[in-house]
């Protein structure tokens, strides 16, 4: 842009990567509900109204871990899987979009920058959530799954593949979460880090941290690092 001025540290995006529960699609508190009482049953004490709080963003291995630390048993080597396939099959029952999520799409997509998904859920369980969101054509053949990879947030190499096989730096990627731990993956993958939160909910305190209220904010947040 003709006569723009270049802001030190600030780097403007070329790629803009999604998470998908909470950001995307409105699955996050069913799964989380249907893993709290899975703990309950094991003897952890999570009841529902605090599912959210207590899973949200986790993959089911840390999942699992975490319920097995907290009730000193142990799970089965296929309690992951077999919970995947729950979440599957309540994902086809009924998913909601996160409100704003297509008008926020469109914008996006107007300023010309490529858009892809990285997420904790399987490639199985996107593809159902986008089917009914009506999502998919945005992004077809453009989801990354750390459940697939083997390697979950707060790790962040779901994140690193994105960018990589986009063709473009981690600082050049701007990303859209609304959990600690995907939080955590993107700042760590050296990413700029928009975090969906209400005001009246804890930020992490980690450098670079970008909170919005809501979706609509977060093309403004975009043009402007466009225009830095």
């Amino acid at each position: 842009m003709a006569g723009a001025v270049s802001v030190p540290g600030i780097t403007a995006p070329r790629l803009v990567i999604f998470d998908c529960d909470g950001v995307l699609v409105d699955s996050d508190e069913p799964c989380c509900v249907i893993c709290a009482r899975e703990a309950r049953k094991a003897g952890m004490d999570v009841p529902d109204d605090r599912a959210v709080q207590t899973f949200s963003g986790m993959a089911l291995p840390l999942i699992q871990d975490l319920i097995e630390r907290e009730t000193r048993s142990s799970l089965g080597a296929d309690w992951a899987s077999t919970m995947q396939a729950r979440f599957v099959a309540a994902m086809k029952e009924g998913v909601e979009p996160v409100p704003g999520v297509h008008a926020m799409i469109e914008a996006v997509k107007k300023l010309g920058l490529p858009m892809r998904v990285a997420s904790n859920s399987s490639m199985e369980e996107m593809n159902v959530k986008f089917a009914a969101t009506e999502l998919t054509a945005h992004f077809a053949g453009r989801t990354h799954s750390a459940r697939d990879l083997g390697i979950p947030k707060p790790k962040p190499d779901i994140y690193l593949q994105a960018a990589r096989d986009e063709g473009v730096a981690p600082r050049d990627c701007i990303v859209l979460e609304d959990s600690d731990p995907g939080a955590r993956a993107a700042v760590d993958a050296g990413m700029t880090c928009v975090l969906l939160r209400a005001a009246d909910q804890p930020m992490p305190d980690w450098p670079g941290l970008i909170r919005i209220e809501k979706l609509s904010d977060f093309p403004e947040i975009i043009q402007n690092r466009l225009n830095a």
